[in-house]
């Protein structure tokens, strides 16, 4: 064999002399040194065939190169055996194996599908050139994460068959922390001031927890801009950025930062003239100016004044709309002239509104919701109401709106509606626990978006320790195309009060009834019902004699027709885990005269709301309820009274604990008036990426309640203060607060932690 090799390449060499001394047509092609690469796959990348006639020089080294450029081998000879072209080759090896050691920040599946979408994996061609720039990426990798000592190295062990074990050993080091970060040339601000919102910088001694510390170049740049704001915002209009300078220390374990600064002079606002077209609509364009003559000059109210403009045109038709600002700079007297220059554009009608990502949804169900109208002009403001609207379905988690010009025409938009549906139905069975009533089995069939169709279905059994529930229920959110909605239910509830921690006593109530609900404005709607309730009370030795009493003179057994009507404005953005908006609440529920029992209640409750960025939330709460009987009961039903106390009430305090006491039983008996108030402020859970259904909240509640109104007495109120944790879990909402009282009195009963899973918010 040996020898049949050696004669051919002398055959070759001798050859390859006539070769260089011209041109050779091709009678054959001849490929030597194969292993693993099929033939094929060379032939797939030679760029010449038989018949073709091949010049030295240029022809060869295209040759080689379009053969290297397979990433198949690591050398590649030519030669011709007579009119036959001979290819030599040298397969580059295979991965036959591949360990990474020492990685704990990036998991070992990370890394090795980062190696796998390079070309490195088991089986392949190894090529050095690609695992080089893969290191190279790799300690791109640990940089982001402030490693600047990482350490990588890379071994190619050699094996039989041409094959390669390659290891990966990985030395992460120490996070390297800031150590300092200094601001050069500021005289007007210290340097206190000018960093209090960096993200880099030295945490304090008491955010044990902070990664403020921690270097990126990303973080930085987000902080010279956030500088560079701060003075844009307080008339420095000539304000620079010098030079930016991170050091590290020899051993890459401490970084320091220096910015180098030129404040330069502060400036005033001239005057602010607005210019251009105004399409009937100046004295609106002129409201939405912020910035004024005589005051500082901000970057930031310029951009709010541009934006309340566009919008302003926008809601007009002017999709389009163009808004610049030309400053008039006087250097000598450090002041500066704006001028607003507006230029609305055409009037903009939208043509066609599509829907996409509605996989089991109707459109219909989406379009009734939309506010902008096809072949109506272009509305932001409708355009933004809708999105709302659309936002608010419990069976959406995200919608976006997004316009396209319609090619050809500069008049003319389509809208997109994009919208990610969450889970619309479900049939469950499982088990909950409730502080306030024990072990919950649950059985429900729910269907909020039954059929695609938006109505909404639910049969519900659920049983507790206090409590047995049967209930069904329909509701049509578009009884009517104009949004009339109407509703239809059936329950029956069993209750055991005692064990609910209050006065000894058995309720029996089944019902039905049927709600209408009227929108009478965007965001205002009244919502009727009538309902007819039978209650039946069984009494015990245990029972309280105020109980007894009643039952006494009512007797025991009760036909009720009670009508509810409740007036709501809303404006939240969206009805869980909203971030803004206010929504007020005014219900009334009066026994219609020819019940056994005559009383009425009536409650408001205010919710207001303010957004922090994207991610915060303060959320101010006020609620006060009353009620009283009328004609001959002599008071308001005992089973109909307030209670205050628990998880969603005053936390802190044992479920329904607060409020007046039985006499004989000093068990809680409630009362007929309830005030709370709550203040929280939400923000995202660090441990959670989604947001949208996790998040956590600082809070502080107070309330109580009081046998009747002449009872409130500002000194009985109660009040705690926590941290709270919500989750929208697929089992379920899960509740939990830890609240520490700031006023309990003796006779009180206190839980500082108190949670609820399976129950609904």
């Amino acid at each position: 064999m040996y020898r049949r090799l050696t004669a051919i390449w002398l055959l070759v060499l001798f050859c390859g002399a006539a070769f260089a001394a011209g041109a050779v047509k091709i009678g054959d092609i001849r490929i030597v040194g194969l292993e693993r690469v099929s033939k094929g796959a060379v032939f797939a990348h030679l760029p010449v065939d038989v018949g073709d006639t091949v010049k030295p020089g240029v022809d060869t080294s295209k040759i080689i190169r379009s053969l290297y450029k397979s990433g198949f081998f690591d050398d590649i000879k030519l030669g011709f055996d007579g009119d036959t072209l001979v290819i030599k080759v040298r397969e580059r090896p295979a991965i036959a194996s591949i360990a990474i050691e020492g990685n704990k920040s990036i998991d070992t599946d990370t890394l090795k599908e980062a190696l796998r979408k390079a070309g490195i994996d088991k089986g392949r061609v190894f090529d050095r050139s690609v695992l080089d720039s893969i290191e190279r990426e790799l300690r791109q990798q640990y940089f982001s994460q402030g490693k600047y000592n990482v350490r990588i190295e890379s071994e190619v062990k050699p094996l039989d068959g041409n094959r390669v074990d390659l290891a990966i050993r990985i030395s992460e080091g120490v996070v390297t922390r800031i150590r300092r970060v200094e601001i050069i040339g500021n005289e007007h601000f210290s340097d206190e001031e000018l960093m209090k919102n960096f993200n880099s910088g030295v945490p304090s001694w008491w955010a044990f927890l902070s990664s403020k510390d921690k270097y990126s170049k990303q973080k930085l740049e987000a902080d010279l801009e956030i500088l560079r704001a701060f003075y844009m915002d307080r008339g420095f209009l000539n304000f620079s950025i010098d030079s930016t300078q991170v050091t590290l220390t020899p051993d890459k374990k401490d970084l320091y930062i220096t910015i180098n600064v030129s404040e330069g002079d502060r400036f005033t606002v001239r005057d602010v003239e607005i210019k251009g077209k105004s399409a009937g609509k100046a004295d609106k364009l002129a409201e939405a100016v912020e910035v004024e003559a005589g005051e500082t000059f901000s970057r930031s109210k310029i951009a709010d004044s541009i934006r309340k403009m566009k919008d302003e045109l926008g809601g007009e038709g002017f999709a389009f709309a163009n808004v610049n600002v030309l400053p008039r700079i006087d250097e000598e007297d450090n002041e500066v002239a704006l001028d607003f220059v507006v230029d609305p554009g055409k009037r903009v009608y939208v043509r066609e509104i599509r829907f996409y990502g509605n996989a089991k949804t109707r459109d219909e169900v989406f379009r009734r919701e939309m506010r902008q109208l096809e072949g109506s002009w272009y509305s932001s403001t409708k355009i933004k109401r809708s999105r709302v609207r659309i936002q608010r379905l419990p069976f959406v988690e995200t919608v976006n709106i997004e316009r396209k010009r319609v090619p050809g025409r500069d008049d003319l938009v389509d809208l997109e509606v994009t919208v990610t549906e969450r889970l619309a139905g479900s049939f469950s069975a499982g088990l909950g626990y409730s502080q306030a009533e024990g072990l919950l089995l649950n059985l429900a069939f729910s269907q909020e978006n039954a059929f695609g169709s938006g109505k909404r279905l639910s049969v519900n059994f659920n049983n507790s320790s206090s409590n047995t529930v049967y209930s069904v229920s329909y509701t049509n959110p578009y009884y009517t195309i104009d949004g009339v909605s109407r509703g239809f239910n059936a329950f029956y509830r069993k209750t055991d009060a005692g064990k609910l921690d209050v006065v000894d006593y058995i309720a029996d109530r089944w019902g039905l009834g049927v709600s209408y609900g009227i929108p009478l404005t965007e965001y205002d709607g009244l919502r009727f019902s009538l309902n007819y309730e039978n209650i039946l009370i069984k009494t015990s030795d245990r029972s309280p004699q105020e109980i007894r009493d009643f039952v006494a003179v009512n007797g025991d057994e009760y036909d009720e027709f009670t009508v509810n009507s409740t007036f709501t404005h809303d404006t939240r953005d969206r009805t869980v885990f909203a971030t803004e908006g206010n929504l007020q609440r005014l219900r009334l529920e009066v026994a219609a005269p020819g019940s056994d029992l005559d009383y009425y209640k009536l409650s408001y409750r205010n919710v207001l709301l303010f957004p922090f960025g994207e991610r915060y939330a303060l959320q101010l709460m006020g609620d006060v309820a009353y009620g009283d009987s009328y004609n001959k009961t002599t008071d308001l039903p005992f089973f109909e009274k307030y209670y205050a106390g628990g998880i969603r009430s005053v936390r802190g305090y044992r479920a329904n604990s607060l409020g007046p006491l039985s006499v004989s039983t000093d068990d809680p008996f409630g009362g007929n008036f309830r005030t709370l108030a709550s203040m929280e402020f939400f923000f995202p859970a660090p441990f959670a990426k989604d947001n949208r259904s996790v998040r956590m909240g600082a809070f502080v509640d107070a309330g109580n309640v009081f046998k009747d109104v002449d009872d409130f007495d500002e000194n009985e109120l109660r009040a705690s203060a926590g941290l709270s944790f919500e989750w929208l879990s697929p089992v379920g909402p899960l509740v939990f607060s830890l609240a520490d009282t700031l006023n309990e009195k003796e006779e009180d009963r206190v839980q500082q932690f108190q949670f609820s899973i399976g129950a609904s918010f």
